[in-house]
């Protein structure tokens, strides 16, 4: 049974309202013991661990080091195109922005591959908007063959695709498959999603657990942050996590907690997140997914990132560019949302090395190794 037909909003909604009634022990005793129901992880959203954040996050780094050591993997995203005919309130991309469009060539795509890799990075990410005329399954599938012989590791964030969609890009090399539920809360999702395939509720709250039935090794989930209150998100995102933990085994899952950045359009959110609150989820999803790999992105600054590694990171953007060409021709589109951290990819590295840890440019597989061996070791 997919994850669609057991995920209960209402479930969701009562697990919310029961929040504000835990305390400080009941923190404490789901810190020790998460469980694999919602219910023994939710004491970690609520209002008594935000007033235990300094004793989370010293859990939250001892579990990290343990299982993966003092490394974070470094990545950049490579946008294809901005082309979209998808119509969502929030993006920098969505259809009738009056903005620079444009799609790559697959001469452009390899010119934007060599420009990462001549900044060390190895671990690429493939990003597009959604227009079926101008990025196809099988454009897709040859920018990952493409990518794939300049980078050892290639991920596809992309429209939400079909199981025989997912095993031409497993074959073409892809490794990984990162996709935003954007909201989980199904009203929310239908006033943000107006026009296009995207408008797919549950087409692409199953997408995930089609793509590991493909054979993709690795597979990202995230709520876009701001949209719906971040507890409800939370909470779904636990109980997404919890089905694919059972089902999609052989994948390892990663998560990111984006926050919605200023964009095109002028979107504001409508139930921001704060610093406070970005490092509670943080700190609670590492408690409750001791081996998942958490992702950070450039949507937030560097004195925050900084700040942020070692609460149980694994995954950092570098040098990233959100427009299609924008390594090798910036400026030449318009980008989906506007980036914080500026830095380049040799300055967050050197960053890293300051505070203590140790940079990886290549696949994930290599560092989870490396970071478990550490582990056993000790």
């Amino acid at each position: 049974m997919p994850f669609s037909q057991t995920f209960d909003a209402e479930l969701i909604n009562a697990a919310v309202g029961r929040l504000p009634y835990y305390d400080a022990p009941d923190v404490r005793a789901a810190a020790r013991a998460p469980g694999l129901t919602l219910q023994g992880a939710a004491p970690l959203f609520s209002p008594a661990a935000a007033g235990m954040l300094e004793e989370l996050a010293q859990q939250a780094h001892d579990l990290t080091v343990a299982r993966f050591g003092k490394t974070i993997a470094l990545y950049a995203p490579l946008y294809l195109s901005n082309e979209c005919v998808c119509t969502c309130t929030y993006c920098g991309f969505s259809l009738g922005l009056d903005i620079k469009r444009r799609t790559l060539r697959i001469d452009e795509v390899i010119r934007e591959a060599r420009a990462l890799r001549s900044q060390s990075l190895r671990n690429i990410l493939i990003v597009s908007a959604e227009h079926p005329k101008f990025v196809s399954a099988p454009y897709l599938a040859q920018c990952v063959r493409e990518v794939k012989s300049v980078a050892q590791y290639v991920g596809l964030e992309v429209a939400a695709a079909g199981s025989d969609e997912y095993s031409d890009y497993a074959a073409a090399g892809c490794d990984g498959v990162v996709l935003y539920q954007e909201t989980y809360h199904p009203q929310t999702y239908a006033e943000h999603h107006l026009g296009g395939p995207k408008k797919k509720y549950h087409w692409r709250l199953d997408a995930p657990e089609r793509a590991a039935g493909a054979g993709i090794k690795h597979l990202g989930i995230a709520a876009l942050l701001g949209l719906a209150d971040w507890r409800f998100e939370a909470l779904s995102l636990v109980s997404h996590l919890r089905y694919l933990e059972r089902h999609c085994w052989k994948s390892q899952i990663n998560i990111s907690f984006p926050r919605i950045n200023q964009a095109e359009g002028g979107y504001k959110p409508i139930h921001p997140v704060s610093d406070a609150e970005l490092v509670q989820l943080i700190c609670a999803f590492r408690i409750a997914a001791p081996s998942a790999g958490i992702v950070l992105s450039t949507r937030e600054s560097a004195q925050l990132r900084d700040r942020l590694v070692a609460l149980g990171v694994t995954h950092m953007s570098a040098g990233s560019r959100t427009e299609p060409g924008g390594y090798s021709e910036p400026g030449s589109a318009g980008e989906q949302f506007h980036l914080e951290d500026q830095r380049s990819v040799e300055r967050v590295a050197q960053r890293l090395r300051e505070l203590g840890y140790d940079p990886v440019f290549k696949d994930w597989e290599n560092m989870q190794f490396q970071a478990t061996t550490l582990a056993a070791i000790k």
